[in-house]
């Protein structure tokens, strides 16, 4: 069966090669990526995704860190800022502002994780997607801990969630939707459930099932065979999506498909 919205890449044939030719080759023109994350117990994540921005060919990265990490943070190797801290070591709403006048710097926002539990760190970054326009990607267990604003973020446009399947799972949950992800569905069942979904929402995802890196935007899916499952888990498929997608803006499903290729 043949379906029209479902594209397929392999390493041999990539799907929309221009955007590689297209990137800029200055960094002054290549685009600045906030990445937001960390917690007093630790900011590896943010490390990794500082240096994978790099690495993707970022122009500028900022780093929002709680200040409970300042005395371990080693400022020539991170460009970062530190805002105030709740006492279980994540952000405070006292940090919105700061976060607020950052993400307006950006023009991309990194949401890479290790942000901890607290219900304040996730009031802060919730506020911090509702009140700014700006392309957004959130990963790992930031979409946890934004769990009861996806119903909102779900409606956010420019945002695109970097999930597991079990996470994905728990998303339709949340929003009632009338499909069921399960670990055992073919990777056909997704790529539809996937093309209804994000015809229904405006946001895009990228998740990863049978050995294959989906991505989805608008009703249109690609799929892309992925091997190293690490470097999704880590944060390290996210970070290169964003940094493809904040140089290339208007296609987003184009440019995150284009930085599966590495």
């Amino acid at each position: 069966m043949q379906y029209g919205y479902w594209l397929k890449q392999t390493p041999e044939a990539p799907l929309f090669a221009e955007i590689e030719w297209q990137r800029p080759e200055r960094r002054s023109l290549a685009g600045r990526l906030l990445i937001v994350g960390g917690n007093k117990l630790g900011f590896s994540a943010v490390a990794q995704a500082y240096s994978d921005a790099q690495t993707a060919g970022v122009g500028e990265c900022r780093a929002i860190l709680p200040a409970a990490l300042k005395a371990v943070i080693d400022k020539l190797a991170l460009d970062c800022v530190f805002v105030p801290t709740n006492p279980s070591g994540g952000m405070s709403k006292d940090a919105l502002p700061a976060l607020q006048a950052a993400a307006a710097w950006a023009d991309c926002l990194l949401l890479i994780g290790d942000a901890g539990r607290n219900s304040e760190t996730a009031i802060a970054l919730e506020t911090l997607l509702t009140s700014s326009p700006k392309p957004a990607v959130i990963t790992r267990d930031t979409v946890d801990l934004l769990r009861a604003a996806m119903p909102q973020l779900l409606q956010r446009p420019q945002t695109l969630l970097v999930v597991s399947l079990a996470q994905l799972q728990k998303l339709f949950q949340i929003v009632y939707y009338p499909k069921t992800i399960l670990f055992s569905m073919q990777l056909t069942t997704l790529v539809e459930t996937l093309h209804k979904f994000t015809i229904s929402y405006p946001v895009s995802i990228i998740v990863f099932h049978h050995q294959q890196l989906v991505a989805a935007h608008d009703g249109r899916v690609t799929t892309a065979p992925w091997e190293d499952v690490m470097l999704i888990w880590r944060g390290s498929v996210a970070t290169r999506a964003a940094v493809y997608w904040l140089q290339n803006q208007a296609k987003p499903l184009e440019a995150v498909t284009a930085s599966f290729i590495t």
